[in-house]
């Protein structure tokens, strides 16, 4: 059992011992060290502050929502309370609600057994690390001072904004309803029994498509592990084909990730999620992308070929919001399926990213095998290895470096060594206790074998 604690939050396992998981202590210790950092941000002084509060539909969420909301409440922190939610619906509510900031309770892709607070300033955006740190501090040092029974705060429901957010995605410009109407499309959705199991069939039903459910009851029973990989998401790949589907959407349970797959049953590849939609936007507005450094270099080559410029961040959403800030990005996010696309708002979102591609779709007249073939072929493996309190991730950092010292190298985030052909990215994860590997090779075989090596001369430097 686990419970992490960084700077853009805090995740954990539920139940346990207290400091070891996310218990209900941890939560309510994290939120008060959020709600005063807030209120020490805006001054001692400072009444009627105001925090929007989501949450998707993991079996905890109640609980742990509860915690949250009332120890704000205990603050003096007045609530919007959203109920059930996605990440994305959350960002957009704080800025059109003036909040001060916004607390989403979701563990994203882990397993049913996780969840996490999910912190946002007031527009709506992840928290720098600077913040992050400051909250860490105050809840470390537990320096919370509670409002009297005269000056508690209030919490005020909201329901209404799944539809809110539907609207504000269908009014970005390069949105065409009519377009997709007349597509006459058949979808697939598999909302891993979460929240996106409302909100994605919601908005196809308004953009005129015929809707195949798969999991889409909010009961947090996750039928299969949530993150939108390919080894878990055989049903849906059966049902598209089964179906004579169109396509196939997969979002994870806080609907910040999202998946396709393609009529023929493969998965379109959740890596040219970003890259489909990419090339549609930058079809329409040229400019510049960003990505991290862990995902496809197909977004690269279709920025170039549309004449534009690309850069690539450190993981993490709020690392890749910075770049695109400083590009002036018309379009980025993150391989793993995180659409953030700033004509909407500065965070991945799963509801942008299906309406632009099923705009791109409509456009392209085409199927979606045969648009994922008009793409660069590149090809990931994804691995991972477990820590143990004798591996020594700085170590084995340090001794690839060396190793690999005449390749061309990154040390902005872990390590990124990049060969001819393929590259390799070795990092520790901020959400789980783990080294990542990631590589990408224009073969699959390729890949595989690049990420076999590498995780063998990791083993034999930890002597695991």
């Amino acid at each position: 059992m686990t419970l992490i604690k960084s700077i853009s939050g805090i995740r954990g396992t539920i139940g346990g011992k207290v400091g070891d998981n996310l218990t209900p202590v941890d939560a309510v210790k994290f939120a008060s060290a959020y709600g005063t950092w807030l209120k020490n941000t805006k001054g001692q002084d400072a009444k009627n502050l105001k925090v929007v509060v989501g949450r998707d539909a993991r079996i905890s969420g109640p609980m742990i929502h509860n915690l949250v909301v009332n120890t704000l409440v205990g603050l003096g922190i007045d609530v919007i309370d959203l109920g059930l939610s996605t990440t994305p619906t959350v960002e957009v509510a704080v800025p059109l609600e003036s909040a001060d900031g916004g607390i989403i309770l979701t563990a994203s892709h882990n397993p049913k057994q996780w969840n996490a607070l999910k912190l946002l300033n007031d527009k709506g955006e992840f928290l720098n690390g600077v913040e992050g740190e400051k909250i860490l501090t105050i809840a470390e040092a537990e320096a919370f001072e509670f409002s009297d029974v005269d000056n508690l705060g209030e919490v005020i429901e909201n329901n209404a904004y799944m539809d809110i957010h539907i609207d504000e995605v269908l009014n970005l410009s390069l949105v065409d309803i009519e377009a997709v109407k007349a597509a006459k499309f058949k979808v697939v959705v598999d909302g891993v029994n979460s929240s996106g199991g409302v909100i994605i069939p919601k908005l196809l039903e308004v953009m005129g498509v015929e809707v195949v459910k798969l999991y889409c009851e909010p009961n947090g029973h996750f039928p299969h592990n949530p993150e939108p990989l390919k080894e878990h998401l055989t049903d849906i790949c059966e049902l598209v084909v089964e179906e004579k589907a169109d396509f196939g959407i997969v979002v994870d349970p806080d609907v910040d990730r999202l998946a396709f797959i393609s009529d023929d049953g493969e998965m379109f590849g959740e890596e040219y999620t970003l890259v489909a939609v990419a090339d549609y936007v930058l079809s329409k507005m040229p400019g510049n992308t960003v990505s991290n450094m862990s995902s496809s270099r197909a977004l690269r080559d279709v920025t170039l070929a549309h004449g534009g410029s690309y850069e690539a961040s450190a993981v993490g959403e709020v690392n890749v919001v910075e770049l695109m800030k400083k590009n002036n990005a018309v379009i980025g996010g993150e391989g793993n399926g995180g659409i953030i696309y700033p004509e909407s708002h500065y965070g991945r979102d799963s509801l942008v990213g299906v309406a632009l591609f099923l705009t791109h779709l409509a456009n392209k007249k085409m199927s979606v095998s045969a648009l994922r073939a008009s793409y660069p072929e590149y090809y990931m493996s994804k691995n991972k290895i477990e820590l143990t309190p004798q591996i020594d991730v700085d170590a084995i950092l340090v001794a690839m470096t060396e190793k690999y010292k005449n390749e061309d190298i990154s040390t902005v985030d872990g390590v990124k060594i990049d060969f001819a052909n393929e590259w390799v990215h070795l990092r520790k994860s901020n959400t789980e206790p783990i080294i990542r590997i990631y590589t990408e090779a224009p073969l699959q075989s390729q890949a595989d074998a690049l990420a076999l090596r590498i995780i063998d001369e990791i083993k034999a430097i930890a002597g695991i």
